[in-house]
């Protein structure tokens, strides 16, 4: 069985995707960063960088006996893919295909829409060169991802954890301000994403957060906290 801590990002549905993809059992357990519960100190026993999402797993044990607990969404994700014996393969050629397609969006796609969706959506002052760097950066990165998708199916031989990876993010370009415009391959890819099984349900975890906000105030205080711990 299988703790997630998660809250509704990128980074969490990651996890929550693989998880659905792998029709794994796991409870989830919402962290609200908004309220700061990621700096808590029992939620930094599991991830020392203060970020979600984590799991633990307690098939697994530590070296102090205690159940495994795993922080990075992309370690959580081999870590989850190896357990299956799915969506990562085991011969040398085919791990490493999937690994640096997994990397290249840990590396690139996520801290480039991330900066540009601070400066793009949550920083106070509107610095429009900052804003043109980290989106024209992104651009450029889903280019990489078009021109590979031209002549491939999915981003490694076989449908994978690193396709998981970088949908999450790139699903979620309009908000950071970035285009997608031309780039048919990469939205070829991106639709036949949508359909694969658990995508769907692993992006409404941990929560339809329109539903569990009552009110616009409530959910603009819940962005607007967001965007600060995204200064930070």
């Amino acid at each position: 069985m299988i703790d997630l801590y998660t809250a509704p990002t990128p980074n969490g549905h990651k996890v929550s995707c693989t998880l659905e993809a792998l029709e794994m059992d796991y409870e989830v357990h919402f962290v609200n960063i908004s309220e700061g519960e990621q700096h808590r100190p029992e939620f930094l026993e599991k991830s020392p960088n203060g970020r979600i999402p984590a799991i633990v797993d307690r098939d697994f044990l530590d070296s102090n006996g205690e159940p495994l607990a795993i922080f990075e969404s992309g370690a959580i994700m081999i870590h989850l893919a190896e357990k299956a014996g799915q969506l990562l393969p085991s011969d040398v050629t085919g791990r490493a295909k999937v690994i640096q397609w997994l990397m290249f969006q840990m590396g690139g796609i996520g801290p480039m829409m991330g900066q540009a969706n601070v400066f793009f959506r949550y920083f106070p002052e509107k610095i429009p060169a900052v804003i043109d760097r980290y989106q024209n950066e992104t651009r450029r990165l889903f280019t990489v991802l078009d021109t590979h998708l031209e002549k491939h199916e999915w981003l490694a031989d076989d449908y994978s954890i690193a396709d998981i990876a970088n949908w999450c993010w790139v699903r979620t370009y309009k908000w950071s301000g970035a285009s997608v415009d031309g780039l048919e391959h990469l939205d070829r890819w991106m639709m036949a994403m949508r359909d694969q099984p658990g995508m769907q349900k692993g992006i409404v975890v941990p929560f339809d957060l329109a539903k569990q906000l009552k009110d616009k105030e409530e959910q603009k205080k819940f962005t607007d906290r967001a965007g600060t711990l995204l200064q930070k």
